[in-house]
């Protein structure tokens, strides 16, 4: 049963306690929009966490495990993020 505060978390009705459940709440709006590839910008599907998959341009790669970030927030030509 859904709540207006909590949404989707009135799954858990008063377990765990409120914060827990707003932070499960915002986690879960985010996880379940679109997510755009961040090579090709189409709709990419998460495999497992943190691997993402996108049929647009066939990559499977590694990102953030609920949500991919948005393009503008990745530097694809960062050292880092070429390990």
């Amino acid at each position: 049963m859904k709540t207006k505060k909590v949404k989707a978390a009135g799954r858990f009705n008063a377990r765990y306690g409120r914060s827990v459940r707003l932070k499960i709440t915002e986690i879960e709006s985010i996880q379940r929009k679109k997510q755009n590839c961040i090579f090709c910008n189409k709709v990419a599907k998460r495999v497992s966490k943190g691997i993402w998959y996108c049929k647009g341009c066939n990559k499977k790669f590694a990102s953030h495990t609920y949500y991919l970030p948005k393009k503008e927030e990745v530097n694809l030509n960062n050292p880092k993020n070429n390990k």
